[in-house]
């Protein structure tokens, strides 16, 4: 996997004449940190909306992810993590560019050494219930802008924009 080199706020400078949304830093006093190895991280996006039930982010996350960032809507819930570091290495082995997560994330550790980017909005050691519920690729709203699947996703320690465009090659 090649890693994207850019800077979000160069992004936004570079392509005023866009309609790049920019994610708000906290969602409900709860705010995004980055957790993977790779901190400047971006592709097409692929959706998944699930609540305590990483199911569907398992499964994606075994497939081709190659230019992709998967964005999972887990509704800020603060009760369990939606990955750790099993699929966070499953999500290596395919390909993935990153993974944006409204809700949290465990292991830590293992994910800061991988070469993915993740952003999520805190850890919890405890694991997600797998009952397979959740919508995938399907419009998201994560705190105050939209994802379809096929927007562009942008990531770096400046924060999270979101594209119809493809910014980065």
């Amino acid at each position: 996997m090649t890693t994207p080199t850019f800077v979000t706020c160069d992004l936004l400078d570079d392509h005023p004449d866009l309609d790049i949304q920019v994610l708000y830093p906290s969602i409900d006093g709860k705010f995004f940190k980055s957790y993977g190895g790779v901190k400047s991280f971006g592709g097409e996006a692929v959706t998944v909306k699930c609540f305590e039930d990483n199911s569907r982010v398992k499964e994606l996350l075994a497939t081709d992810g190659q230019g992709k960032v998967l964005v999972v809507d887990g509704g800020s819930s603060m009760r369990c993590a939606l990955m750790g570091d099993m699929i966070a290495e499953s999500a290596v082995k395919y390909g993935w560019g990153g993974v944006i997560i409204n809700g949290c994330v465990r292991d830590v550790d293992a994910i800061a050494s991988l070469n993915l980017g993740v952003h999520a909005l805190a850890a919890i050691p405890q694991k997600s219930n797998r009952k397979g519920v959740g919508e995938t690729n399907i419009t998201i709203q994560i705190g105050n802008i939209t994802i379809q699947p096929g927007d562009y996703i942008y990531a770096d320690n400046n924060g999270i924009i979101v594209s119809k465009t493809k910014l980065v090659d």
